[in-house]
C-alpha cells in the first residue's frame, strides 16, 4: 500500500504548528460527527479497495487451484499482475490531472473494483485473470490514494489522530471480511457456480454494498495547490537505508500475503483452518497500526519499524515449522500483526527524512515496495512449483526480512539522528 500522507504518532503532528491538510491548506475546524463519519467511509473504503480488492485473492486462490486447475507458478503470475495495476495506479494518481474530483473518482473506483471482483468469477484462462487483476489493482489503487487525500486531511484538519487509525484498520476489517465471505458463500448454496465463482461473487455483492455506504458517508476533499514545487531529492545514507529495506519488505510481506490460506489446504488443515487463518490476519491487521503507537514512544518509529520487520520474519519461520493447525494461524496472526504497520511507519519514516521533497521520497518508496511485491510471488510460486511446498520460498521471505530489520537496527542511529536533524 502507498499513501501520500501523514501517518499515525507523526512528530509534526505533536508540534505546536498549525495542522494542514494533506495538501497543505489550513487547519479548519471539524466537527466531531463528521470525523467519525469520515473515518468509517475511509475504514470501509480501505476495506472494499484493499481488504476485497486485493487481498481477498489469497482465500479464494485454493479454490481456484481445485476448480480451474491453475499452478502455484501461474497463481504467482496472477497476482504479480495486480500488483503491477497497483503500481501503476500509484504512479498515475501523483500526477495533478485528478485535482478537484478525487471524491467522484475514489467512489468510481471503488465501483470498479467491485464489478472487477465479480468479472473474476467468469475468468477462463490465466491471461484473462492477469488481465482483470491488472484493472483490479489500477483501481484499488485509484480509490486508496483519492480517497485517502479526503480521509486523511480531514483527520489533519481536526486534530485527530484516531482518523488515521480507524482509516488504515479497514484494510485488516476487508481481510477479515473477506475471510467470513469465502466461508459463508456455500451456504448460500447458489447452482451452477463453482466454489471460485461464488467466492468472487460474493465479494463483488459485499464490495458494492460498501461503496454505497461510503457514498453517504465521505465529504468532499478540501485542497489548495502547492505554491512551490518540491526541491530535488537529497540522496542521504538513511533515505537510501529506508527506500531499500522498503523494497525488501514489499518482497518478503507478499509471499505469505499471497500463498497462507493455501498452505493451509491440505489434508491435515482443512477448511477451518483455512477460514481462521486469514480472519486472524485480517482482525490483528485492523487492529496493529493503533496498537503499535504504544510501543513507540519506548523505541521510536525507527526502532518500532525494525521490530516490527523482525516479528514478521519470526512469523513466517513459525508459519512452516510448527505443526497443523498452529502453523498457518501464528503465521496468520504475526503477518496481520505487522505488515499494516511496516507500511504505515516505513513511509512516515521515509516522508520525515525528506521534509523538503517529501513527495518524490514516497514515491521512490512506493515503487521499491512496488516491484519487490511484483517479484515476490513469481519467485515465491516458481519455487513452490519445483519443490512441491511452499516452505523454501517462506524462509527465503523471512531471512529477506531477518536481513531488513538488521539493518535497520544497525542504521537506528543514523537514522534518528537525521530525523532530529531534518525534523519540520
Amino acid at each position: 500500500m502507498s499513501t501520500h500522507q501523514r501517518l499515525p504518532h507523526s512528530e509534526d503532528a505533536r508540534s505546536g504548528q498549525a495542522a494542514t491538510c494533506d495538501t497543505g491548506g489550513p487547519a479548519r475546524a471539524v466537527s466531531n460527527g463528521r470525523l467519525a463519519a469520515t473515518a468509517i467511509a475511509g475504514a470501509v473504503a480501505m476495506a472494499v479497495a484493499m481488504g476485497f480488492g486485493r487481498f481477498s485473492y489469497t482465500p479464494i486462490l485454493p479454490a481456484m487451484m481445485a476448480d480451474i486447475g491453475i499452478s502455484p507458478a501461474d497463481a504467482g503470475l496472477i497476482a504479480s499482475a495486480n500488483f503491477v495495476g497497483y503500481l501503476a495506479g500509484a504512479v498515475l494518481a501523483a500526477y495533478g490531472w485528478a485535482h478537484g474530483h478525487e471524491r467522484r473518482l475514489g467512489l468510481a473506483a471503488l465501483v470498479t473494483t467491485a464489478l472487477l471482483l465479480a468479472a473474476m468469477g467468469f475468468g477462463t484462462s490465466v491471461p484473462a485473470y492477469c488481465a482483470i487483476r491488472f484493472l483490479a489493482g489500477l483501481a484499488s489503487a485509484f480509490a486508496m490514494i483519492f480517497v485517502s487525500g479526503i480521509v486523511l486531511g480531514q483527520g489533519l484538519a481536526g486534530r485527530s489522530e484516531l482518523v488515521p487509525s480507524v482509516h488504515f484498520g479497514g484494510v485488516g476489517l476487508g481481510i477479515a471480511l473477506s475471510s467470513v465471505s469465502v466461508w459463508a458463500a456455500p451456504l448460500a448454496g447458489v447452482s451452477g457456480l463453482s466454489t471460485s465463482q461464488g467466492d468472487w461473487l460474493t465479494g463483488a455483492i459485499i464490495a458494492l454494498a460498501g461503496t454505497a455506504l461510503v457514498a453517504m458517508l465521505l465529504p468532499a476533499g478540501h485542497h489548495v495547490e502547492s505554491s512551490r514545487p518540491e526541491e530535488p531529492l537529497i540522496w542521504t545514507r538513511p533515505l537510501k537505508m529506508m527506500i531499500l529495506t522498503y523494497g525488501f519488505f514489499g518482497f518478503g510481506y507478499v509471499i505469505t500475503a499471497t500463498f497462507l490460506v493455501a498452505m493451509a489446504r491440505n489434508p491435515g488443515g482443512g477448511h477451518g483452518i483455512e477460514f481462521l487463518a486469514w480472519l486472524l490476519t485480517g482482525v490483528s491487521a485492523a487492529l496493529s497500526v493503533h496498537l503499535w503507537r504504544y510501543a513507540v514512544p519506548r523505541f521510536g518509529e525507527v526502532g518500532v519499524y525494525a521490530i516490527g520487520l523482525l516479528v514478521e520474519a519470526i512469523g513466517l519461520v513459525l508459519a512452516v515449522s510448527l505443526p497443523l493447525p498452529f502453523a498457518p494461524l501464528f503465521g496468520g496472526l504475526m503477518l496481520g500483526a505487522t505488515f499494516m504497520m511496516i507500511t504505515a511507519y516505513g513511509l512516515q519514516i521515509g516522508r520525515r527524512l525528506a521534509p523538503e521533497s517529501p513527495r518524490r521520497a514516497l514515491s521512490f518508496m512506493t515503487a521499491a515496495f512496488g516491484i519487490g511485491q511484483i517479484v515476490g510471488p513469481l519467485i515465491a510460486g516458481w519455487m513452490a512449483e519445483r519443490t512441491e511446498s511452499y516452505t523454501l520460498p517462506t524462509l527465503v521471505a523471512a531471512i529477506v526480512l531477518l536481513g531488513c530489520s538488521a539493518v535497520t537496527m544497525l542504521e537506528t542511529r543514523g537514522v534518528k539522528a537525521a530525523l532530529a536533524a531534518r525534523r519540520f
